[in-house]
């Protein structure tokens, strides 16, 4: 997940400069060489290659893709369609754990990777449906002029590396929050079934916490879509808040649960905090930004996560190793979600400040011109303006 979300800037500019399609199909050709090239290695190091960073920037070429199309097909409902889109993710995430149990069962290592490839080649297939209905930022007519070679580059520069979604402070203190909460967001799903193995010995079917999380992360999809088509604007980051809170509390309850039962019940809030997170991430980058920019706004809050999503579950088995448990592993998991989200809180109230600081000032530019008829002559009693020489 951290090679994923680390490629999206990348992503973003090839999104931007060749398509949803290409980028996608591409990504998705690449994801299926490393895993199958991964059924014919046996050494570790060479997997690291084919599996870690072959696999894993094809995953990120077709994944970030496939959340800028729904912004070129769905304005209205486009909550509920990414609500939709994503839920496929569970379904798959409740399937896997049992599937990979059956073939590495029955079959070896080197199999089961080639059974898996398949579903890239599937999705490379599927990829080539994408249709973009909006023009790409170069698409955008330019002034030409005399410029020197400093300035050619420069521009092209910009075209690459298009720096303007962070002008807006909302969508800096957005993506700071997110980056900030992603510090424990994945802790729980690294460590949790080694936590179940030493806290409690005689519980042999792990998985069954996450086939939960993956069921309660699909319905978090579909409902917080939904949802969030009927908040309008920003508010719908009081969703993300909402679910930071949860996914913050739950880690620190997770130590607490003295049965079984009380671990699946926090993994099911774990898996609808999941959903609800994911799902209205790229309404709100559109609703920041607009449609033009998203794409480049997305790849940038998605390479921002990546460094604080890797850094997390080893700073957490690092103090699993010092205290000899995971308590306090996930007392420090809990902590960061509960800090993003009281940043987050603050975007839209800092929105709607700045929203009415411009209709003042619209308003003070309004009283300040000089009247004229609506024939664009100036009334009796309006200054002359001088003529310019």
């Amino acid at each position: 997940m951290g090679m994923i979300f680390f490629c999206s800037p990348i992503v973003s500019i090839f999104t931007d400069r060749l398509g949803c399609r290409i980028t996608a199909t591409a990504g998705a050709a690449v994801a299926f060489i490393g895993l199958h090239t991964s059924s014919f290695t046996s050494s570790l190091s060479l997997r690291y290659f084919t599996y870690g960073i072959l696999f894993g920037c094809g995953c990120s070429f077709s994944f970030q893709p496939s959340l800028v199309i729904l912004g070129h097909y769905f304005q209205r409902r486009l909550g509920l369609a990414n609500g939709v889109v994503s839920a496929g993710s569970s379904i798959f995430s409740i399937s896997f754990p049992l599937l990979i149990k059956t073939l590495g069962a029955k079959i070896k290592l080197a199999q089961t990777f080639q059974v898996l490839s398949t579903f890239m080649f599937i999705l490379t297939l599927l990829s080539l449906t994408y249709r973009p209905l909006l023009p790409s930022s170069q698409d955008t007519p330019n002034k030409r002029g005399v410029r020197t070679l400093c300035q050619r580059i420069l521009s092209q520069l910009r075209k690459y590396f298009n720096m303007r979604v962070f002008r807006q402070r909302t969508y800096r203190i957005w993506a700071f929050g997110i980056a900030a909460a992603a510090l424990g967001y994945f802790v729980p799903y690294v460590h949790l079934m080694k936590y179940v193995e030493e806290e409690f010995l005689e519980i042999k079917q792990t998985w069954v916490l996450l086939v939960c999380i993956g069921a309660t992360s699909g319905l978090g999809r579909l409902v917080s879509g939904r949802v969030s088509d009927s908040i309008p604007g920003l508010k719908k980051i009081y969703l993300q808040v909402i679910s930071f809170l949860l996914l913050g509390l739950m880690s620190m309850m997770i130590p607490l649960c003295r049965g079984f039962g009380g671990l699946i019940v926090v993994c099911l809030f774990l898996g609808l905090c999941d959903g609800f997170f994911i799902t209205i991430m790229a309404p709100i980058a559109f609703e920041l930004v607009g449609p033009m920019q998203a794409s480049q706004a997305i790849g940038y809050l998605l390479g921002m996560i990546a460094l604080p999503m890797i850094a997390g579950p080893p700073i957490a088995g690092l103090l699993r190793n010092c205290f000899g448990d995971y308590h306090v592993a996930f007392y420090f998991a809990g902590v960061p979600p509960i800090i993003g989200a009281i940043i987050l809180f603050f975007v839209p109230l800092m929105h709607q400040r700045m929203f009415k600081k411009e209709q003042r000032d619209s308003s003070k530019d309004k009283m300040l011109a000089p009247d004229a008829d609506p024939n664009g002559e100036l009334l009796p009693g309006s200054p002359i303006p001088e003529e310019p020489i």
